[in-house]
C-alpha cells in the first residue's frame, strides 16, 4: 500500500505567551498543499517486525538513524497497543527537513492511517488524532487533512473558513535548515493584535499583507537574512501575499496567477502549483 503524505504552510504564526511549563501558547492556521513525500507499506521479508528504508532528501544528507524517524515511532506507538503485521516500510523525502513545512509530522499521520487500514484495526479519525498528538504537535492536522485553527500549543484544533482554490503558490526553501527548537529559542511573546488571526484571515487575501504576520520571521531574518531577501523577492514578484511557514525555513508567496520563477531561485528548493 501506497500513500503520499503532503506539507502544509502557516497562514499566520502569533506567539501568544509562554506558559510556565517552557512551552509556548500560539495561534495559526494551518493549510494542505499538494507537495508530499511517498510511504510504502509491504509484508516484511525480513525475519523482522518491522523495517524502514528512506530515500531522496534525507538520505542526501547522510546516515539516518531510523529509530528516530517519525515513521518507527508511529508503527511503535500502535505496536504497543495491538497486534501489528510485520511490514516493511519505503519512506522516499520529497519534503524539505527543516523547513516548516510539517513533513515529518505528515509521514507520522499517514503512517498511522496505513497501519490503520494494512491491520484493520478500525480505529476513527478521532482515535488517530489522539495517537498522533503522542508524535508531535501538528501530526493531528494531517489526519483529515483540512484548514484548521490551531491555539494552545498548536494542538488545540478548530474550524478554519479559509479558502485558496485557484491562487498559485510558490514555495522557495533556501540552503538553510532551522530547527523548531532554534526557533523558539529567540522569539518573544508579541501585544496581543486587535483582531484575532481568526477574523484577519476571513478578510481578502489581499488585505494580509500588512496585518497577518509570522512572529518567528523577525529573529530568524536576523540570523538568516537570505530567508528575509527570499520574502521581498516574491512580492516584487507580484505576490500578494508572502510568509515563511512555521518555524522553519521555507518561505512561500500566493499570486493570483501562475507565475514561474524558478530561474530566479536557482540555488533554492522550488515548488509551485495552483491550489485547489
Amino acid at each position: 500500500m501506497i500513500c503520499f503524505p503532503n506539507a502544509k504552510i502557516n497562514l499566520g504564526l502569533r506567539i501568544i505567551e509562554k506558559r510556565s511549563d517552557g512551552y509556548h501558547n500560539i495561534e495559526t492556521v494551518l493549510y494542505p498543499i499538494g507537495l508530499s513525500d511517498a510511504l510504502e507499506s509491504v509484508p516484511n521479508p525480513k525475519d523482522a517486525d518491522y523495517s524502514l528504508s528512506i530515500s531522496g532528501l534525507m538520505a542526501d544528507e547522510g546516515p539516518i538513524n531510523t529509530n528516530n524517524n517519525l515513521v518507527t515511532k508511529a508503527f511503535r506507538l500502535l505496536q504497543s497497543r495491538f497486534a501489528l503485521q510485520p511490514s516493511a516500510f519505503y519512506l522516499h523525502k520529497a519534503i524539505p527537513v527543516g523547513a516548516g513545512l510539517g513533513g515529518g509530522s505528515s509521514d507520522a499521520a499517514f503512517s498511522l492511517k496505513i497501519i490503520n487500514e494494512i491491520n484493520n484495526l478500525g480505529l476513527s479519525d478521532t482515535e488517530l488524532e489522539e495517537f498522533s498528538a503522542h508524535l508531535g504537535s501538528d501530526c493531528a492536522f494531517f489526519i483529515k487533512n483540512k484548514p484548521i485553527f490551531a491555539s494552545g500549543i498548536g494542538t488545540v484544533f478548530s474550524e478554519a473558513k479559509v479558502c485558496l482554490k485557484g491562487y498559485h503558490l510558490v514555495l522557495v526553501k533556501p540552503d538553510i535548515s532551522v530547527s523548531t527548537a532554534e526557533a523558539y529559542s529567540s522569539v518573544h511573546p508579541a501585544a496581543h493584535p486587535e483582531k484575532s488571526l481568526k477574523e484577519l484571515l476571513s478578510e481578502p487575501v489581499e488585505t494580509w499583507k500588512d496585518r497577518i504576520v509570522n512572529d518567528f520571521e523577525v529573529p530568524i531574518f536576523e540570523r538568516y537574512p537570505q530567508i528575509g531577501l527570499i520574502k521581498e523577492s516574491l512580492y516584487k514578484e507580484g505576490a500578494v501575499y508572502a510568509s515563511m511557514s512555521g518555524s522553519g525555513s521555507a518561505v512561500f508567496g500566493l499570486f493570483k496567477d501562475e507565475v514561474d520563477l524558478k530561474n530566479y531561485f536557482k540555488d533554492c528548493f522550488y515548488w509551485n502549483e495552483t491550489l485547489s
